[in-house]
């Protein structure tokens, strides 16, 4: 525990110290006040009578039920913070792995008695506190001006939190397994994006399959669907929970086990992978 808490503060002081950690939240905070500023409801009598975005009315065909606004509204909303909280994750954590194996920071690291693996696996850890503080600070302030503006609670919507934090655990470990290799902060950036999309397009890999003229081929996509992590799925999980399954029947199979369980699965495997590599690494 002693080497888990002294990573959690070296990342947290390293991310200070480098204008991470204060780009992070004022990002995340300029976000925050333009919602909270852009929406503006009349309730009346429990059910919308009116909004404004932006300063512009929005057209209402009679009472809408703010319950059922809440729930649409935050759906939706989860869907834009699930690409903006990874997004912003991988920028401030990919360089985890490679600012530490500098040639004298890693030197430093290694000269105290603490297994290679127990180091990479506390930094991982480390890394994933920075960004889940920030994916919970931009979904409990999102959730807190939702309740101020309309009364409702939603609790479903922290849901959303947990299912980003998962797929933010999943790059990051595909990050520093990028970063063990490379020591490159640039390139973890750019693999986990990549990765990231590339994941989202094998959502079609049926089509691709069938698209394509030679067996071996569509074989070939059809295993990178179930190797590589499954982003849209995470994306449809996230809207669908959160909207209660009013969703179409699409998003609502993203809420089976099969993408979470191989999502994890490739984790898992990147950790492991990265871990036996940073041990066997020469410094």
């Amino acid at each position: 525990m002693k080497v888990l808490y002294a990573n959690i503060e070296d990342v947290w002081r390293e991310a200070a110290a480098r204008w991470t950690l204060i780009a992070y939240f004022l990002l995340s905070s300029m976000f925050i006040l333009i919602f909270a500023f852009a929406v503006n409801l009349d309730i009346v009598d429990g059910a919308l009578a009116g909004a404004q975005l932006f300063g512009n009315d929005v057209n209402m065909r009679g009472a809408v039920s703010i319950e059922k606004l809440v729930v649409g509204f935050e759906s939706g909303f989860s869907g834009v913070l699930y690409f903006l909280c990874t997004f912003l994750a991988i920028f401030a954590t990919a360089h985890l792995v490679p600012r530490m194996q500098e040639k004298g920071t890693i030197d430093l690291y290694l000269s105290r008695p603490v297994a290679r693996v127990k180091l990479l696996l506390s930094r991982y850890v480390a890394g994933l506190l920075l960004a889940g503080t920030n994916i919970f600070y931009l979904i409990g302030s999102m959730w807190l001006i939702v309740m101020w503006k309309t009364h409702v609670a939603h609790p479903r919507f922290f849901v959303a939190g947990l299912i980003i934090l998962f797929m933010v655990a999943t790059l990051l470990a595909f990050a520093f397994l990028v970063g063990v290799v490379t020591s490159s902060t640039a390139v973890s950036i750019m693999a986990s994006y990549a990765i990231f999309f590339f994941g989202g397009l094998l959502i079609a890999h049926d089509r691709y399959a069938a698209a394509v003229s030679k067996e071996w081929q569509a074989a070939l996509i059809n295993s990178l669907y179930w190797i590589f992590p499954k982003t849209a799925e995470m994306f449809s999980a996230v809207v669908a929970f959160v909207s209660e399954n009013r969703v179409p029947e699409q998003m609502s199979k993203a809420l089976a086990p099969t993408p979470f369980l191989t999502t994890g699965a490739f984790a898992v495997a990147c950790l492991v992978l990265a871990s036996w590599l940073f041990h066997r690494k020469e410094f």
